[in-house]
């Protein structure tokens, strides 16, 4: 199939985004990136990504970007430490060590976002991305689809891919579908200056990952390379918990007095995290769309990443799933096997659909036991049953159907699908 006479449009510039464009201009074709944000600094990028062999390691290598990637990632920020709400540490990286290594299948390696970001970015021709450019509605008009933006500026594209995140506005042109509720929320923040900041969880991390369990709750921390910590805590609650709260996520006071309260099981030395005027707070209420979706295949657009298969985060899958779509759909747009747009979207479309369904059960199961009242023990009693091979953590290994049975034989759990539907 030929795509080199077609105006490509990718809205958002994301990794799933700048990935696609990568990749696509590898083959000679005409893209466009259209970002929201204002230029490439204005907004902090979230924590530490864990990248696998399978998927986002796959894509980033078919992108020929391997060698910067081994440049900018970062062997300490994999390491975790597992510890229950007293701080009590119960598995250590640290300690045990890690043997994997690049093309081993459970390889995991981190890299912050931010430099992966500019790792993609550098790679793209001049100006391929339309920064500042807030999708405010798109229209189709004969064979040609017309973007509408938020500063007035239109644009017109062929094909479109809709890699706008998890409130995607190009997703109600695909598909009808709506992602439903998971009984979560999560309060995610970002600290800067940790050592100085936060000293207790600062030296706890030793930059790696903290992973904190009790009373239902989860709270996991990442450090990055800059001295900034990214965490997020996690619990149940109601659907509109968030503006219901009543809580000025923009005062730390607020959010500092909540925590005290809601956490108050927990070691004081948790609320170095919340005590910054400069943290910033962002609550997250956590959804997931239906792992049985499924719509009718069109010829001018399509969606990848979060706008096509928004989940909660609990498995680590998200970064990676939207850069293995990038992968799979610029395969597909440029097979010759095809003989036109609509078969290969079709084709692209129909291994996503069989790939979240598997990704997005186990996910859902993550995300539910996480949230239990004696997870802690639960993924302890896994250990000890010495099932996961070098005894690493089940939220990296819960995608492999194999653990899943085990899992929940383990812990007497029910198919995470019938927990949240």
């Amino acid at each position: 199939m030929k795509i080199q006479d077609k105006k490509i449009a990718i809205v958002g510039g994301g990794p799933g985004g700048l990935t696609l464009a990568r990749l696509l201009q590898l083959k000679g074709a005409n893209v466009k990136v259209y970002e929201r944000d204002i230029n490439k600094d204005v907004r902090v990028q979230g924590g530490a990504l864990d990248l696998h062999t399978e998927s986002g390691l796959a894509a980033l290598a078919k992108a020929g970007l391997m060698e910067e990637f081994k440049a900018h990632y970062r062997p300490a920020a994999g390491l975790m430490r597992v510890v229950d709400d007293q701080l009590t540490i119960h598995f250590d990286e640290h300690q045990t060590g890690k043997k994997e290594k690049f093309g081993d299948n459970n390889h995991r390696p981190e890299i912050d976002r931010g430099p992966l970001r500019q790792i993609l970015l550098n790679s793209l021709e001049a100006d391929t991305v339309v920064w500042d450019s807030h999708i405010l509605s798109i229209e189709r008009i004969q064979d040609t689809w017309k973007l509408v933006f938020q500063n007035g500026n239109t644009a017109t594209a062929d094909l479109i891919i809709g890699a706008d995140g998890a409130n995607s506005k190009i997703r109600p042109f695909v598909t009808g579908i709506k992602p439903y509720w998971t009984g979560i929320t999560m309060l995610e923040g970002s600290l800067k200056d940790g050592a100085k900041t936060a000293p207790v969880i600062h030296a706890l991390l030793k930059g790696g990952k903290l992973f904190g369990y009790g009373k239902e709750k989860t709270l996991i921390v990442s450090s990055k390379g800059d001295g900034s910590f990214g965490f997020a805590a996690s619990f149940k609650s109601n659907e509109h918990w968030a503006k219901e709260s009543g809580i000025d996520f923009k005062d730390h006071q607020q959010v500092l007095s909540w925590f005290k309260k809601e956490f108050s099981a927990w070691s004081p030395a948790w609320r170095e995290l919340f005590e910054s005027p400069d943290t910033i707070f962002i609550p997250r209420p956590q959804y997931c769309m239906p792992l049985d979706q499924h719509w009718e295949a069109n010829a001018d657009i399509t969606l990848l990443g979060d706008a096509a298969h928004w989940m909660p985060p609990f498995a680590g899958e998200g970064v990676n799933m939207a850069m293995l779509d990038a992968l799979h759909l610029s395969e597909a747009l440029t097979s010759p096997v095809f003989s036109d747009a609509k078969q290969a979207i079709a084709s692209y479309e129909k291994q996503l659909f069989a790939r979240f369904a598997k990704i997005g059960q186990a996910t859902l199961f993550n995300t539910e036991w996480m949230h239990r009242p004696n997870a802690l023990n639960d993924m302890l009693a896994m250990f000890s049953k010495n099932k996961l091979k070098q005894g690493l953590f089940i939220i990296r290994y819960v995608i492999q159907t194999s653990i899943i049975p085990f899992a929940r034989k383990v812990m007497g759990l029910v198919p995470a699908r019938k927990v949240f539907r």
